[in-house]
């Protein structure tokens, strides 16, 4: 396995667990569970649902850049501008479903720690 390769599954895998990380702290330190109004009621925000999604996160953004580097003259920045983007939408979302103060941060917090690691992971040297 090449070097670039390593270094796109370390990061796709890195992006889970710094999220988790944050959970993991988060949760003893605010002294809350982190909770989303979900359709009519609320949910909390657990380990699992932080792994997937995250996971998932991470495979769009690979999925994304290997489109570009095979049709895009410059995939590496395009990748950055959309990465960027998509960071900066992402983080409406606590904003509109946390259930108090504590969550919001967490949640921003995460979405922070994963697309920063997303960013900074899978661009192109």
């Amino acid at each position: 396995m090449n070097t670039s390769a390593k270094r796109i599954l370390l990061t796709v895998a890195g992006a889970p667990a710094a999220a988790l990380a944050v959970w993991a702290l988060a949760v003893p330190v605010a002294g809350t569970t982190p909770t989303v109004r979900m359709g009519t009621g609320t949910q909390p925000v657990e380990p699992g649902s932080v792994l997937v999604v995250s996971l998932l996160v991470g495979l769009a953004g690979w999925a994304l850049l290997t489109v570009l580097e095979r049709f895009a003259s410059r995939p590496g920045r395009i990748w950055t501008i959309v990465a960027l983007a998509v960071l900066v939408l992402s983080l409406l979302g606590p904003f509109g479903s946390a259930v108090g103060i504590p969550t919001m941060l967490v949640l921003i917090l995460m979405h922070l720690v994963v697309g920063i690691v997303l960013v900074l992971g899978l661009t192109p040297r």
